[in-house]
């Protein structure tokens, strides 16, 4: 079985210059937990989980720094005073840029273990010149085997 029979092509996606706020409606407008970062070719240049919005959100807690004996202490910053000062951000700040990606002839094998090594939820899927043409998650992979199982059963 190839990653074309499983991939979703209709991908959302975004742009590093996209501020983090439109990155969250995105997430919220769409339903989704993850967008391919692509320029202006579609090539794929990052990704961005909802994992990784948590984490820039994550409230920075109380931290003490000794710089030769003179000791700084910065104090906790809520979520609140965090999402205020993030929104305005570059999504480019808080993508990764070390992408697995797979290939729409490649087998299913491929993507089961690279989203179980690293426990990925969604793999980009792009073409020989890096252009997002789908992407793949375990809910694709888990959807499609049901159903086949599901046809296979009944037929």
């Amino acid at each position: 079985m190839k990653i074309h029979d499983f991939m979703i092509t209709d991908v959302i996606s975004i742009q590093k210059e996209t501020k983090i706020k439109d990155l969250l409606k995105t997430f919220v407008e769409h339903k989704i937990g993850g967008v391919p970062v692509v320029d202006d070719d579609n090539r794929l240049i990052g990704m961005i989980s909802d994992g990784d919005i948590i984490r820039h959100l994550q409230p920075d807690g109380r931290t003490i720094y000794d710089a030769f004996s003179m000791v700084f202490i910065r104090e906790n910053v809520g979520l609140k005073q965090k999402v205020e000062a993030s929104i305005e951000q570059h999504s480019a700040e808080i993508m990764k840029k070390n992408i697995y990606t797979v290939r729409p002839d490649d087998e299913i094998e491929e993507a089961l273990s690279i989203l179980s090594r690293y426990q990925f939820k969604k793999i980009p899927v792009t073409d020989d010149s890096g252009r997002v043409v789908g992407v793949i998650s375990r809910g694709d992979i888990i959807r499609s085997v049901y159903n086949k199982a599901i046809t296979e059963s009944d037929g």
